[in-house]
């Protein structure tokens, strides 16, 4: 599933990572695109982040810097808690199955070889997430491999917008929290679940070149393209793109329309694929009233 491993940064898959470094040339500048929607007192800028990224990327500059700085809020999708294992407990708490069924035993003979080879080729002990359910595999599958390409958490947008705003002092706000990002997993059931387990299998041979794509469409500031890539797999799975996307998009759209009573400039960082496509926040907020502008220039 093409635009799953972004949100599964978000849920805390990354906690995974292992952070190694990428060789070869740095990646280079890039523009991703940004958004804001408006009224006479307030102004919201949003920003498509990207959870996981390679060394050398320049996008914290230029409008989307300008933007930020102008801005007294900084809000993202969940703030995570400094300590790291705190949210390796929620995640194992959560993914604990009520049937006291093994993860190996929900699998058809066929799935479950390839699972196994694919959790054992990605240095993942499948005898270890036995006693969890399938989602929990899944994200971890989703994110193992990317840091072998060099892909590092800690260069992902969330955690140098983060440091960025302490350092400058802006309040920093969440749209959702920690357990109910995991909670959108936990609560799938379980044939989704195994569904999602088994389309991320069978997507691995592919994650190198769709991530590379996806990175790419983000630095040159083409949501539509990056919108295809990321998207176009929950197409299939319309229940699961309404509780991962969907869904959200519509409540954050909600959010924001409530926000706008307040005065203030805020910068909102969420996933890009919810700012991109069919169901995009942008068109939820069109849904109840609210006109986004794709900005060219910011100023100052």
């Amino acid at each position: 599933m093409k635009m799953l491993p972004m949100l599964f940064r978000s849920l805390g898959a990354a906690l995974l990572l292992t952070g190694g470094v990428a060789q070869g040339r740095p990646a280079g500048p890039a523009t991703p695109a940004l958004w804001s929607v408006s009224d006479d007192d307030t102004t919201i800028y949003l920003f498509g982040t990207v959870h996981v990224m390679k060394p050398g990327i320049d996008w914290f500059a230029g409008d989307v810097k300008r933007a930020f700085d102008r801005s007294d809020e900084l809000v993202l999708e969940i703030i995570e808690p400094d300590d790291p294992g705190a949210m390796g407990a929620t995640m194992g708490t959560m993914a604990l199955p009520k049937d006291g069924v093994k993860l190996s035993d929900r699998l058809t003979p066929e799935a479950r070889a390839k699972y196994q080879a694919a959790m054992t080729a990605n240095g993942l002990p499948w005898q270890t997430f036995d006693m969890f359910n399938p989602w929990m595999s899944g994200m971890a599958l989703s994110v193992a491999p990317l840091a072998k390409l060099g892909y590092q958490n800690d260069l992902g947008s969330e955690k140098i917008l983060r440091t960025a705003a302490q350092s400058a002092g802006k309040k920093i706000d969440a749209l959702e929290t920690v357990d109910q990002q995991i909670g959108f997993f936990a609560q799938l059931p379980m044939e989704q679940q195994i569904q999602f387990l088994n389309a991320t299998v069978d997507g691995l041979p592919d994650m190198e070149k769709e991530f590379g794509d996806l990175l790419r469409y983000w630095q040159a500031g083409q949501p539509d393209r990056l919108a295809k890539s990321m998207n176009e797999s929950l197409e299939a799975t319309p229940e699961l793109a309404q509780v991962l996307l969907t869904g959200r998009n519509a409540n954050w759209a909600k959010w924001i329309k409530a926000r706008l009573e307040q005065p203030g400039v805020v910068f909102i960082a969420v996933g890009a694929g919810h700012l991109a496509g069919k169901g995009s926040v942008q068109e939820q907020l069109h849904a109840i009233g609210l006109r986004t502008e794709r900005l060219k220039k910011v100023r100052p």
